[in-house]
């Protein structure tokens, strides 16, 4: 009788756990997140802690090639990042094309 409550046991563990994984916060979808390459103002003043001053100062350092340039630049401190790492992020901006070059002509 034994080998059949562990194996019970063992099938009830094997059903919850996937509802317990399903219970954990996702982070958000990158659609929602602000990106501090192109947010406007007004985006990035929907930040805690983010008011007119700063969102001025995020916007005259870009472009940012990671979030984390708002504090190794000190336009935002540490404890202000912490707070909101999870809610921007920095899209690289598109790289420029490269120059065409001109083809030299056939001299005949």
């Amino acid at each position: 009788m034994r080998p059949i409550l562990a194996l019970i046991t063992i099938a009830l563990l094997a059903l919850a756990t996937p509802a317990v994984a399903q219970t954990r916060a996702a982070p958000p979808p990158a659609s929602s997140l602000i990106d501090l390459n192109n947010a406007s103002r007004d985006d990035l003043m929907t930040l805690d802690g983010i008011g007119e001053v700063r969102a001025d100062a995020i916007i005259r350092a870009r472009p940012f090639k990671a979030k984390t340039e708002l504090v190794e630049r000190r336009l935002i401190p540490e404890h202000l990042y912490e707070k909101l790492a999870d809610k921007v992020m920095a899209r690289p901006p598109p790289a420029a094309p490269a120059p065409a070059r001109p083809v030299p002509q056939k001299r005949t």
